[in-house]
């Protein structure tokens, strides 16, 4: 199992935590660590891995998966293949964002009744005019 320390404030407490064993690491430049996340838009599995962060630039050791049974009691078997997670690596000097909260001005409400009324109007609107070139 996993320690209970290392998932501490998870919303699935007081579930004991159980550990997927992985045998490989990641290691990343300096300055870069990875977020380790369920899956996105995958169907639900009988178990939730949890999220978290590792310095992958100075880790070298083999990075295992907490997680939490979902389902009721019962055998399951995942599939090969099955993706236990989703690794994102990010510069870490990057994360410090400013933010600011202020009510939405009237220039602004029409910018967004505009996106939205080009969203419903026509098919494809986002990825043809709002996305970022890729």
């Amino acid at each position: 199992n996993h320690g209970a320390h290392q998932v501490a404030g998870n919303p699935k407490e007081p579930a004991p935590p159980c550990k997927f064993h992985n045998y490989w690491s990641i290691r990343t430049p300096p300055g870069w660590s990875c977020l380790f996340l369920p899956p996105l838009n995958r169907p639900a599995q009988p178990f939730e891995c949890v999220a978290g962060i590792v310095d992958t630039d100075t880790y070298a050791a083999h990075i295992h998966f907490p997680f939490f049974a979902t389902a009721p009691d019962g055998l399951y078997v995942i599939e090969k293949a099955t993706p236990l997670v989703q690794v994102i690596p990010f510069r870490r000097e990057d994360s410090a964002l400013k933010a600011e909260i202020q009510a939405e001005t009237g220039a602004e409400a029409t910018e967004r009744e505009t996106v939205y009324r080009n969203t419903i109007a026509s098919e494809g609107w986002y990825r043809k005019w709002a996305r970022a070139a890729r």
